[in-house]
């Protein structure tokens, strides 16, 4: 591939990163007098005390507060709409999203519909969404990432599920990226093993369709591999320990980052892919459906030799300097898994069967179909139901 040294960068948030971060929250100068603090429906903010730490951080800075605990796991309109009804009624002009990459996405989500008339599908390009644009800017967002996955907490986009549809489809405009992220890894101590690594995988990915994409350039592909780097090489250490302070602060580098990789780059179709499989079954978390398909799906690109180069440069920072072919990435993400226990997930577990296989390669295109432009080589639609079908177990 020849190196692309066009790119757009755009990176209006403050990120304050590392251990302790969480601390100097009070001493920033918040967006609004008055926050939607929004949380996920679960209890660990809370029994980890990050929440009360949070609320204090807020004291400090002269901001009140408003909780808002109604987000889950693959988020829906309904509860966007909810939240964002919430702040509206109680004249929240800014929004702190506490929490993992379901808070993080809503976030984006509840910023703009707590502004903007009518129904997030109004404005969501793809599927059934009618793709208009905002009428009002949304409400200015700080984040504070309790997870290392998702990239959403500096960068504009959130993927968001229409239960009535099968649709799950990313969200976001440029203005509606958060003005203040807090990435504190002694809040991710307490993430489950099995999560961290279903988030790290997430985080992996990102950075390795930055590193395949069409679009891939001379500044997006050293940070991409840095951020592969770091995954690799600690992922397995903050699955066996979660209080291993050195490997979270590694992973979470490599997730942080990816937000920035995505916006000068691009995801491929590989999101696109477990995208559908979520919308189809919502109780698939979204790493282990990626960890699912990504074998088959990197494959197809290996068999292709669609970027040879690209395989062989992630195969080495991954623990093999010597590579020298491109199915020498197969090795070393097989041996991720299985360092990291996630070598035998199944679709069947989730509820798959494989006659669902072209439903799903239809509802990937169809929802989120932009994502294929940036892979390096076509991929028709019979080729995306065969990544599936391979895959299936």
């Amino acid at each position: 591939m020849k190196t692309n040294i066009n790119f757009n960068l755009f990176t209006p948030t403050k990120l304050l990163f590392g251990c302790g971060k969480l601390n100097e929250l009070g001493n920033q100068s918040m967006p609004g007098k008055k926050a939607l603090l929004l949380i996920s429906n679960g209890q660990s903010v809370r029994t980890t005390g990050t929440l009360d730490r949070t609320v204090a951080q807020l004291d400090k800075a002269n901001a009140a507060h408003v909780l808002c605990a109604n987000i889950h796991e693959n988020p829906s309109k309904e509860v966007v709409m909810e939240a964002a009804a919430v702040a509206r009624e109680n004249g929240c002009d800014f929004i702190v999203a506490l929490g993992g990459g379901a808070v993080l996405d809503s976030a984006v989500a509840v910023a703009a519909m707590a502004t903007n008339p009518g129904d997030l599908w109004d404005y969501v390009h793809g599927g059934t969404g009618k793709g208009l644009p905002l009428q009002q800017p949304g409400l200015p967002i700080v984040t504070i990432a309790t997870t290392s996955g998702t990239a959403s907490e500096i960068n504009c986009w959130g993927v968001i599920s229409n239960h009535a549809t099968n649709e799950k489809i990313g969200f976001g405009y440029p203005e509606l990226n958060p003005v203040l992220a807090i990435v504190d890894p002694e809040l991710m101590r307490t993430v489950p093993s099995t999560y961290t690594a279903y988030q790290g995988f997430d985080a992996l990915f990102h950075n390795t369709e930055v590193m395949i994409s069409r679009f891939v350039n001379v500044l997006s592909e050293p940070i991409a591999l840095s951020a592969i780097e770091h995954i690799a090489k600690y992922l397995p250490r903050a699955v066996k320990d979660g209080n291993d302070l050195e490997a979270r602060e590694a992973v979470a580098y490599g997730s942080t980052i990816a937000g920035l990789t995505m916006q000068l780059t691009s995801a491929t179709a590989e999101h696109s892919m477990e995208h559908a499989m979520s919308a189809y079954h919502h109780n698939l978390p979204h790493g282990a459906g990626l960890i699912m398909i990504s074998n088959e799906f990197y494959r197809f690109f290996i068999e292709h030799h669609a970027c040879d180069e690209q395989f062989v440069k992630m195969a080495r920072v991954m623990g093999m300097p010597d590579a020298d072919k491109p199915e020498d990435f197969l090795t070393a993400l097989a041996g991720l898994q299985r360092a990291c226990g996630v070598d035998n997930l199944k679709m069947s577990d989730y509820g798959f069967t494989r006659e669902e296989c072209d439903t799903l390669a239809r509802n990937a295109r169809d929802t989120m179909g932009g994502l294929f432009a940036a892979n390096p080589c076509e991929m028709t639609h019979e080729d995306c139901a065969a990544i599936f079908e391979k895959a299936y177990r």
